[in-house]
């Protein structure tokens, strides 16, 4: 006669690979999940994907700098001479061609916003030196126009305008 011990029972053998299983799970999901939230953006950034800025603070022939993204933005109120002076360049002649019109909003020439990083090496330019009136980079000597526009020096491309978009005559908002 054959007798079975409660070591043999097939039900509680199932529950134990069950409960560890579901343990392994558990302490999977406790190791990933760290790693799966410090992917996501901090707060802080998500607080400055976009920003309004008040154009009445700058006066004609002024450029402003504001902050986003941890970037500096150059908010610039150019002067009809300025305006005209990137108007007049042969397109054909620079190295990432780009008319002036295709680097402002419809309607709002005077005001020309660009990432005020250098496309070279990510440094920030100055405003008002060079030959061409517009920014210089000191780092390594690029060279831009009175619309971002790079003229000379190791930088290959334009100044990077970001998305932007006018509220009304006096306020834009960035992002």
């Amino acid at each position: 006669m054959a007798t079975t011990s409660s070591h043999d029972d097939p039900n509680r053998r199932d529950f134990i690979h069950i409960a560890a299983a579901a343990a392994a799970v558990g302490g999977v999901a406790a190791v990933a999940w760290p790693l799966v939230d410090q992917m996501n953006p901090s707060g802080d950034t998500l607080a400055l994907a976009s920003i309004e800025f008040d154009l009445t603070k700058v006066v004609l022939g002024q450029q402003v700098i504001v902050k986003w993204r941890s970037k500096p933005v150059f908010v610039r109120h150019r002067t009809p001479k300025e305006i005209a002076e990137a108007n007049a360049v042969n397109i054909s002649e620079l190295r990432d061609p780009q008319t002036d019109a295709e680097r402002v909003k419809p309607g709002k020439a005077e005001w020309l916003i660009l990432i005020g990083v250098c496309t070279h090496l990510g440094c920030v330019p100055n405003f008002g030196q060079g030959p061409y009136g517009g920014w210089l980079c000191p780092c390594h000597g690029s060279i831009y126009d009175t619309s971002g526009r790079i003229r000379a020096g190791p930088a290959p491309l334009n100044l990077f305008i970001p998305d932007y978009t006018f509220l009304s005559d006096t306020k834009v908002k960035i992002g």
